[in-house]
């Protein structure tokens, strides 16, 4: 069974997960919008990664507590340039990692050693997504011209 401050957590963390899906979402609409379709089919990939993230916390706590659901604020919905919205991905999978190593220091600090270990694997993951978004941040940063940028597009939409 979680105690409250951990169960408290990782329903935070369902929502951010939540959240993280949404943003992408509205990503990937951006960049279909901007002509960027390969893109937008990554980010919207990403979109539903993200959502499975979400559910496996859910999954996680639903077995062990209660799960609980709050708002989920809206994205943006414009960025100036699919550069812009790669270092977006970047900084926000920054700042989702650092949410899943606060919940693994509760989990240390409330001595829930299961809770530990079933986020062990979100540290994992967390490093391979921001080691993808670093490699989108690249890419883009590297695209100078039109001809380049459709060179990337047609590259992200494989995923």
């Amino acid at each position: 069974m979680l105690n409250e401050r951990m169960e408290e957590g990782l329903n935070k963390q369902i929502v951010a997960e939540l959240y993280s899906a949404y943003l992408y979402l509205a990503m990937s609409a951006y960049c279909h919008a901007s002509k960027m379709p390969g893109m937008g089919h990554w980010m919207k990939k990403q979109a539903l990664e993200e959502e499975s993230h979400a559910l496996k916390i859910f999954d996680y706590v639903a077995a062990n507590g209660r799960a609980r659901l709050s708002a989920i604020e809206a994205p943006p919905a414009e960025w100036d340039s699919p550069l812009a919205v790669a270092k977006g991905v970047l900084a926000h999978e920054k700042k989702v990692t650092a949410m899943i190593e606060a919940l693994v220091e509760t989990a240390k600090e409330e001595k829930d050693a299961a809770t530990e270990e079933f986020l062990a694997w979100f540290i994992e993951e967390q490093e391979e997504e921001e080691e993808s978004a670093a490699k989108l941040v690249q890419m883009l940063s590297g695209a100078q011209d039109a001809q380049a940028l459709a060179r990337v597009d047609a590259e992200l939409g494989k995923r």
